[in-house]
């Protein structure tokens, strides 16, 4: 029996890799997945984790990694006294204030150890095209390649790392989303931790130009007025 171990957020990349592989990986037989609350601004992604692993995993856990939290001070998502930067504000920036510090590391590790324990081969990564020209190293096929290095030491009980979407841009993973049936409300992508997703961070932006070049309107409600019809989108 295959199995595999996804670590998702709740967001559009690690959703849209639970139902790409649920769907279209026939060689994965059970599918196990966890979150990690790393003391992040909010709990709005946590939830949506786990309304994406209802019913399509065999087992979902929450890891409280708060303590994370209180070590990577440097970063806005984990410290509430940095505002989060702004897509305006990050142009050109190798590395924003938006980083955690070698957070993919520290989770893939975890993911590792846990794929082991269950007698999984496959650790998939929901690292995509945007990650690495944002910025986030560790979302880059160069990270990829040599965390791969590292547990290919594993004497016994190898594990690999396969990043499906690490080449593909948002246009493309909400294309496939859509094709895998991914329920697009119950995701969220915004840094802020408000009622409403606020449009403006690269993440919101990233998420807004995938469903405008999909010509489809994103489900979730906005901070700011998105003219949807101007752009010729309609409901998925």
């Amino acid at each position: 029996m295959n199995k595999c171990v996804i670590p998702i957020s709740g967001g559009i990349d690690s959703s849209v890799i639970l139902h790409h592989v649920k769907k279209q990986r026939d060689d994965i037989d059970e599918i196990y997945t966890l979150t990690f609350n790393y003391g992040q601004r909010h709990d709005k992604e946590i939830n949506c984790a786990i309304d994406q692993s209802f019913g399509n995993v065999k087992s979902h856990k929450v890891i409280d990694a708060t303590f994370l939290g209180n070590l990577f001070t440097s970063s806005s998502l984990t410290n509430d006294e940095i505002d989060v930067a702004k897509t305006k504000d990050v142009l050109g920036d190798p590395q924003t204030v938006n980083y955690v510090p070698n957070r993919n590391a520290i989770i893939l590790s975890i993911c590792a150890g846990y794929a082991e324990s269950v007698g999984a081969s496959t650790v998939f990564h929901g690292a995509a095209l945007v990650d690495s020209e944002a910025g986030y190293w560790d979302g880059s096929n160069e990270f990829l390649q040599s965390i791969n290095n590292l547990l290919s030491l594993n004497r016994r009980d190898r594990v690999q790392i396969e990043a499906p979407l690490i080449n593909m841009n948002k246009q493309e993973i909400i294309a496939l989303g859509v094709e895998t049936g991914v329920n697009f409300s119950d995701t969220w992508t915004c840094y802020e931790g408000e009622d409403m997703a606020c449009g403006k961070c690269p993440a919101c932006s990233s998420r807004i130009k995938g469903f405008i070049d999909n010509k489809l309107i994103d489900p979730i409600v906005y901070s700011i007025d998105i003219p949807w019809e101007d752009f010729n989108c309609v409901t998925i």
